[in-house]
């Protein structure tokens, strides 16, 4: 099996003929970071989900620009029994948490560029009569439509607010936002591309919604480097204008960068900003509440973000429960990013128990 990581889509001109690669080795392939989206929307190579249980099983692992840390449980996620070969520019992350007693160890350590790595390795086997994974992919598809048959069945589930120092949510239907992502998922353009700037939302989203073709994701990266969301969705307007760009935010993360409707309103650049409204730096207080007992610091407001838009002279709508018209005010957004205006959707989301023990460093 194959992982492919955010280096090896730095060849940008010659993305087409790095999927294309994929298809020809035709070994199931898991996608992280930028490379998310590299095989269209649902590929039967491109495994979504359920990478853990692959790796343990696979007998040959190729790391194209993924790295083995915490990502990667530190490497702990591959199997002693499989022949790791991993191709990275960096020499350290050829090598970084490797040869520890319970850790890995590759088989071969490439350094170069992955996409060009894999471009060259599909040219050699071509013409070569190649070994078939067809049942293999095919077996961990079947997973992964189990999998996210799952996560239907959650997002179904009522989803609760909380309390904040100013009013009490925590009996009040929030919307569950695997059923928000859901419904974006649905409804978003094929000609989109999503820029992701937060933690716990937007890491829900990475697991719901498809990216429609290469080049259509981009993130903070693994340190999480939030604020970058809004000069992101920016280039990415100015580049592709008539591409329908998504700015996916927390509300955490929207207060770094939030004040950029102002340069959207001024330069005609109309981004649809969707913001999963937890009133949490929840990311964090998964991992903090479980550690040390408090959510100290955490805790945020449900505040009226789409006001704040607004004030910038963009356009702002709010969805506060559940019983909103979710997929009708998604469309609105959509409809005023294509009149020229940008636009911030402000949705109150509850809690789950989706990513209940996700680490946050």
């Amino acid at each position: 099996m194959i992982v492919i990581g955010s280096q090896a889509t730095l060849g940008a001109q010659s993305i087409r003929e790095l999927q294309a690669a994929v298809g020809v080795l035709g070994a199931p392939t898991f996608l992280g970071g930028m490379a998310r989206g590299l095989m269209g929307r649902n590929h039967a190579l491109h495994i979504r989900q359920g990478r853990g249980d692959a790796l343990r099983r696979a007998d040959v692992v190729l790391l194209l620009g993924a790295v083995c840390d915490f990502r990667m449980d530190y490497g702990r996620t591959l199997s002693p029994n499989s022949k790791v070969i991993i191709v990275n520019r960096s020499s350290n992350d050829l090598t970084i948490n490797s040869g520890f007693t319970g850790f890995w160890k590759a088989t071969q350590s490439v350094q170069a560029d992955p996409g060009s790595f894999l471009k060259a390795l599909a040219a050699e086997v071509k013409d070569a009569k190649a070994a078939s994974w067809a049942d293999w992919a095919a077996q961990l598809k079947d997973q992964e439509i189990k999998k996210e048959k799952g996560n239907s069945e959650k997002a179904g589930a009522k989803a609760y607010g909380r309390a904040t120092g100013s009013e009490n949510r925590s009996q009040d239907s929030l919307v569950n936002p695997l059923a928000l992502c859901e419904t974006v998922e649905q409804m978003l353009d094929d000609d989109s591309i999503i820029v992701a700037d937060g933690g716990d939302f937007v890491a829900t989203m990475s697991y719901i919604v498809r990216p429609r073709g290469p080049l259509t994701w981009l993130d903070p990266g693994a340190y999480g480097t939030l604020g970058v969301g809004a000069g992101f969705a920016l280039g990415a307007k100015l580049c592709r204008p008539e591409s329908e760009v998504w700015l996916v935010w927390g509300d955490g993360s929207a207060g770094y960068s939030i004040a950029e409707y102002d340069t959207f309103k001024r330069h005609g650049v109309s981004v649809i900003g969707l913001i999963g409204n937890d009133a949490c730096w929840t990311q964090i207080a998964r991992e903090q509440l479980p550690m040390l007992g408090a959510e100290t610091a955490c805790p945020l407001e449900y505040t009226a973000y789409h006001l704040v838009a607004e004030g910038y002279g963009g356009k702002g709508i709010e969805i506060r429960s559940a019983d909103d018209d979710v997929p009708g005010k998604i469309k609105q957004a959509q409809e005023i990013a294509k009149s020229g205006a940008p636009v911030v959707l402000n949705v109150h989301i509850g809690g789950t128990d989706f990513r209940e023990g996700s680490l946050s460093v």
